[in-house]
């Protein structure tokens, strides 16, 4: 009886991978079952000279980046982030997500507030623009691009970001009115 370790190895090789057998989250392993190979589901990021492939479609043209959320509630933080390569679309799309929830739960603490969640948004932002340079490109066979959905701020729930920020502006304002 093989041990859980031997499984992935008795598996019959995954149809055109050169590698050997699929492992246990589905991700190539090397015939001698060192882990996952190049290009596999799990792989770490291929070498810079090496072509990137989106990890959400495929498509071959993609950027290596990671995109960043944040939640800040009261004295904790939560922070997200999602590590590429996306392409133009997938990307863009990533980074209207994260953006978006950063800018509903990122401002509900006085750190997030004034650190955290606008390096978060500076950060993304700068995502943005390097997802927007790279050229358009076609998902692989059977896969689709992520939906890019309305930009951030044709999105509703991005503006529940003004009332964290006027609730700031408000107390500064008090403040200096009442410290005189």
């Amino acid at each position: 009886m093989a041990t859980p370790q031997h499984q992935a190895s008795d598996q019959s090789p995954v149809p055109g991978n050169p590698y050997g057998a699929a492992g246990e989250y589905g991700q190539t392993q090397a015939p001698w079952n060192q882990g996952p190979v190049p290009g596999g589901w799990g792989a770490p990021a291929a070498a810079s000279h090496a072509p990137r492939h989106c990890r959400a479609c495929g498509g071959q043209y993609a950027e290596d980046f990671k995109v960043r959320s944040h939640m800040g509630i009261l004295i904790m933080m939560k922070f997200e982030h999602l590590n590429g390569p996306f392409c133009r679309d997938c990307g863009i799309a990533v980074v209207r997500q994260m953006t978006t929830r950063a800018l509903v739960l990122g401002w509900w603490g006085p750190l997030s507030l004034v650190i955290f969640n606008p390096f978060t948004l500076i950060w993304n932002l700068l995502g943005y623009r390097k997802f927007s340079k790279l050229p358009p490109s076609t998902p692989a066979p059977g896969r689709t691009h992520l939906d890019t959905g309305p930009a951030v701020l044709r999105r509703p729930q991005a503006y529940v970001t003004l009332i964290p920020i006027a609730w700031a502006v408000w107390i500064i304002s008090q403040a200096l009115t009442h410290s005189s």
